[in-house]
């Protein structure tokens, strides 16, 4: 049953947007760049980035904290993250006491 709901949305799309022509896409496409390029847009972006790297970087220390120590070397070589003894930098801009 999902294969006939996926088959239908993809050719109601399809047709969709045959109909609106390449007229109506560059219309689109005009109005999303000029939203990204908007100063306030960016510097909400730039915020959302920052914020999500600081809770990023507490939840990768709250794992290592919790299951680093019984991880097999296998993953621990391959994420430096786990193999840190010392409060530094971890990539994200953030500090692992």
């Amino acid at each position: 049953m999902w294969k006939l709901s996926l088959t239908a949305g993809f050719a109601a799309g399809y047709v969709l947007g045959s109909r609106a022509g390449r007229r109506r896409y560059e219309q689109i496409a005009k109005v999303t760049r000029q939203i990204a390029q908007n100063p306030t847009v960016q510097g909400a972006t730039d915020r959302a980035r920052q914020q999500a790297g600081a809770v990023a970087g507490k939840a990768a220390g709250a794992v290592a904290d919790r299951v680093g120590g019984r991880l097999p070397t296998a993953v621990t070589d391959r994420v430096p993250y786990f193999n840190r003894t010392r409060p530094e930098d971890d990539g994200w801009g953030t500090v692992r006491p």
